[in-house]
């Protein structure tokens, strides 16, 4: 399969230093260094939309401005760009819900993605009003999906469920197309939501090793359910012309990270109830010490931000092999981001895309007639990139 490219709207202000967030913790005070205007994050999507990005996966939280509204008028200044919108299924009605992604693909043109969020922090899930714990949060994402669906295929939905109830429910106008789902989560309840509702597994930039596990065992839960689901994987990126200047900027982006932030920061993130999050703090323990966990993987970023705490560091042509590195084991979408991101957005546009195209991998969707090829030929192995 070809490979999909997402950029990143940061809803929490952008800066040149790391802006934290997430998981519960707050935005840092680099964030107001670009605040997240509407006219600031419509020069970013315009930016991954010419690159030849597909998307734009945009937060929820409340560290960050609401990913629906701000989505909505943002796409008022793209033209093809998708929305993969990240949203709490606890916080809303799955007919409303239903209802919303059935508006926005008409009044878009058809360019909503949809991130299933259940959530991992209790303290922040209350703040909301819900109140329930980590595996009924999954157990009630999964009834929420079953309705979304039946009302999707244009169904009159009745259920009585553990957590959600809905009668007669059905949607006036379908949306068209349908919204892909994407979703991640790395318990065992998690896998079993993905593997009946994914389109999409989304999983957090763990070494090419742990993410062919994981890979591997949602791949087996959803054939147990007769589906097929795609994998991406969701990074940083410091890409530049050459290895020595991409970390030197890295070195430049911990140098910004005091102690005292990195010691709250991940007070903060030892509470929570999330396993991907836990398998992030795994990485790097805390210290600045040995943060390449794998060639050209640093887990520098989650010393100071919550989520998706690695970077992919390198060369364009090392970085083009890392990607053919994940690709080996299954993925097939990135979602990617960088600090600042209008700026990292054209770093790896015009140094890393322009590789993966002149190895068949890629093509920009403004230019079909430059298809990557999906069949025959030599395998992806990221060796032999123009230079």
């Amino acid at each position: 399969m070809p490979l999909t490219f997402h950029w990143f709207l940061p809803t929490n202000g952008d800066s040149r230093h790391v802006v934290g967030g997430g998981h519960g913790t707050p935005a840092t005070a680099f964030g107001r260094d670009r605040p997240p205007t509407v006219g600031y994050l419509s020069q970013i999507a315009r930016a991954a939309e010419d690159l030849g990005f597909i998307g734009a996966l945009t937060p929820t939280g409340a560290w960050c401005e609401d990913a629906w509204l701000t989505t909505a008028m943002v796409s008022r200044h793209t033209e093809r760009l998708k929305f993969l919108v990240a949203f709490r299924p606890g916080f809303v009605s799955p007919t409303l819900a239903a209802q919303m992604a059935s508006t926005f693909q008409r009044q878009s043109g058809g360019r909503l993605l949809l991130n299933v969020v259940t959530g991992g922090e209790s303290h922040e899930q209350r703040a909301y009003g819900d109140f329930l714990d980590k595996d009924a949060r999954y157990r009630r994402t999964g009834e929420f999906l079953d309705v979304v669906r039946g009302l999707w295929r244009g169904e009159t939905v009745d259920l009585r469920g553990e957590h959600l109830r809905v009668e007669d429910a059905k949607l006036t106008r379908l949306p068209d197309p349908v919204p892909e789902v994407y979703f991640g989560g790395s318990s065992p309840v998690a896998g079993e939501i993905a593997a009946r509702h994914a389109d999409v597994y989304l999983t957090w930039g763990e070494p090419p090793a742990a993410v062919a596990e994981k890979v591997a065992r949602i791949k087996a839960l959803a054939a147990e359910e007769g589906r097929r689901i795609r994998f991406g994987i969701r990074l940083h990126v410091i890409t530049r012309d050459t290895a020595e200047q991409a970390w030197g900027e890295a070195r430049r982006l911990l140098d910004g990270f005091d102690a005292q932030t990195v010691r709250a920061v991940q007070a903060g993130l030892a509470r929570s109830e999330s396993e991907g999050q836990r398998r992030m703090l795994a990485l790097h323990g805390g210290s600045r010490d040995d943060l390449e966990i794998h060639p050209n993987l640093w887990a520098g970023i989650g010393l100071v931000r919550g989520g998706a705490g690695t970077a992919l560091v390198g060369s364009h042509d090392e970085i083009v092999e890392r990607i053919a590195e994940y690709h080996r084991v299954g993925i097939e979408e990135f979602v990617l981001s960088g600090y600042p991101h209008l700026e990292e957005a054209y770093w790896f546009g015009e140094g890393v895309l322009p590789r993966l195209r002149a190895q068949g991998v890629w093509s920009h969707p403004l230019h079909p007639a430059e298809s990557p090829r999906t069949g025959a030929g030599e395998p992806f192995t990221g060796a032999g990139a123009s230079r």
